[in-house]
């Protein structure tokens, strides 16, 4: 079986640059037997994903630390046997990491970018996930009706919070919980959007901090509980609201999304 990928050169047939995959002492904690798999996604990542534009050429020396591990500690506040959606995985962070982390997990994919969507479907299959992980093409606004409602919905670096809980609540269950990977202006953007969250049916957020002694810095997380079930004209409303107290009145404006 042929995975799609190439061998690796880059446009012209240059390669990507040279790279050393060895994982950090961290790693082997975070992802015990499966260390090989995640390594295996490492290279992946740095050679296609960097060829195929998902990874900055920048990214791939610190491949581990500011990606793989950044995301996979988000694991200690999944529970057992998870059904997760990932929003915007783009090249699949954090939905592969956690799936290769946590094979008790079933994960879901979802990303709206064709040359995005090939990329992680070749991974799922390179990687022999296609059991446990979905890829699937389209909005998180869109494919809900689609997914069955998930435990937990995870998201890093795709919107501010406020888009976030928008998008992602109505694909969590009751009682499940966004995670919202953020950095350093988490609490910030709590205290700017907890309005709307809350009209959205999110609890009050809270800020966790994932893998304290195993990534420096450790990840920031900003945790919602889906509360209580909002109807779709509500949630509409409340984004229209919350674009008319924005400057320029309510104008359309694009997403923010990782590269």
């Amino acid at each position: 079986m042929t995975s799609g990928f190439s061998s690796g050169n880059g446009p012209g047939g240059s390669p990507p640059g040279p790279f050393h995959a060895d994982p950090p002492p961290a790693a082997s904690a975070v992802f015990g037997a499966r260390l090989d798999l995640a390594a295996r996604y490492a290279g992946l990542l740095t050679t296609d994903g960097v060829v195929r534009g998902l990874i900055g050429p920048r990214e791939a020396p610190r491949i581990w630390d500011r990606h793989l591990l950044n995301c996979a500690v988000v694991a200690e506040l999944i529970p057992s046997d998870a059904a997760v959606v990932d929003v915007g995985s783009g090249a699949g962070l954090p939905g592969i990491v956690l799936a290769v982390a946590r094979p008790d997990l079933t994960v879901v994919l979802v990303e709206p970018l064709a040359r995005r969507t090939a990329f992680l479907a070749e991974v799922v299959t390179a990687l022999g996930l296609d059991d446990s992980v979905t890829v699937v093409r389209g909005r998180a606004e869109e494919v809900g009706d689609t997914l069955v409602p998930a435990d937990v919905v995870t998201a890093r670096a795709v919107a501010p919070l406020d888009r976030l809980a928008g998008w992602c609540l109505p694909l969590t269950a009751p009682g499940g919980r966004l995670l919202a990977l953020k950095g350093a202006s988490a609490s910030d953007e709590i205290a700017e959007h907890q309005a709307a969250i809350g009209r959205l049916g999110g609890a009050t957020p809270v800020v966790r901090h994932c893998g304290i002694g195993l990534v420096d810095p450790p990840t920031t997380v900003v945790e919602i509980v889906r509360e209580r079930v909002v109807e779709p004209t509500r949630a509409r409303s409340a984004g229209r609201a919350r674009r008319r107290s924005e400057p320029g009145g309510g104008g359309r404006r694009g997403r923010t999304r990782r590269g």
